[in-house]
């Protein structure tokens, strides 16, 4: 039997409902001259919170798959709004860029402000990366481990930071937690959903280890649900899945730039200063599901990404 099941409590499913449908929290400070890293910034919120922090001052680092597209980001970023805006080129689903990305971020000699971890895939059936790992745990969850990993004393020495992780309300559809023995789904029926709540349970899991070694000082760690609204995720799978997705999901999404508005106020409002470990929809705090609590599979957790991720 799921001992999470009997943890559930439906106002924290009712809250949800209320919340996806709420406006984001706004905040008037500037941000200039702070760099912002963004990985997965050329489309979807990553692209707007880009605009975003940008239309406010911040210079940006953006971690990105395509050259074209992250030469396109710098063009408009730099010419409409005065900003500095670099890119590194990686694929999330190649553990040699990770570990690129990371080392380029661990050793930049700037400060980094905010670190939003966007970067994701929905897969409906199941892929496996050139590292042996399934796509969607890799690109969405154990990219930014490695990520945080790397860069987890920089930030510490700075003595501020603000780390998010672009998460989903997708969590609470991995209804048993992670299950790091079968990651490969042998032993478990795969679905669309269940590894996508898995990764995304993982990410919000690691928050807890992560907050425990920034104690004290001033970094913060974060996961956000950036609300239901109009993106490019998905569009790598079949003809049914994007025909249900252009004909039932994109009719009721909204705006992505409401996205970027919520990822501005968590990275900048200075009334969020020292709130580390939480789970928000937008801007909204919420209770994330059982699974996601529990700090002992989030240790667990920890040590087998250092072993996956080859950190440890």
């Amino acid at each position: 039997m799921n001992k999470y099941l009997k943890q559930y409590e439906w106002s924290n499913i009712g809250a949800m409902v209320r919340n996806n449908k709420a406006i984001p929290k706004e905040t008037d400070a500037r941000f200039d001259g702070r760099l912002v890293v963004i990985t997965g910034a050329t489309s979807g919120i990553g692209l707007e919170t880009a605009r975003f922090y940008a239309s406010r001052g911040a210079d940006l680092l953006c971690v990105n798959r395509s050259e074209e597209r992250s030469l396109k980001l710098k063009a408009e970023l730099e010419g409409v709004f005065k900003v500095s805006c670099r890119f590194h080129v990686a694929d999330f689903s190649r553990l040699p860029d990770v570990h690129a990305s990371a080392k380029l971020l661990a050793e930049i000699p700037e400060n980094i402000d905010v670190l939003i971890h966007n970067a994701g895939v929905y897969n409906t059936k199941r892929r496996f990366t050139p590292d042996g790992i399934e796509e969607v745990f890799q690109v969405n969850y154990l990219g930014s481990f490695i990520i945080n990993h790397a860069v987890k004393e920089k930030l510490r020495r700075q003595g501020k930071a603000r780390i998010i992780h672009v998460n989903s309300e997708g969590h609470r559809f991995a209804l048993a937690g992670v299950h790091l023995d079968d990651l490969g789904w042998e032993r478990h029926r795969y679905t669309g959903l269940k590894s996508y709540g898995a990764a995304k349970t993982a990410q919000i899991l690691s928050m807890y280890p992560l907050g425990e070694y920034f104690a004290g000082s001033g970094v913060t760690v974060n996961a956000m649900h950036p609300g239901d609204v109009k993106t490019n995720m998905g569009e790598n799978n079949g003809r049914l899945y994007r025909f249900f997705k252009h004909r039932i999901i994109n009719p009721s999404a909204r705006d992505p730039l409401l996205s970027a508005q919520a990822l501005y106020y968590l990275g900048v409002a200075e009334e969020l200063a020292g709130i580390t470990g939480k789970f928000f929809n937008f801007t909204t705090e919420e209770t994330p599901a059982p699974h996601a609590l529990d700090r002992d599979a989030a240790r667990e957790v920890w040590a087998h990404s250092l072993k996956l991720g080859g950190l440890g």
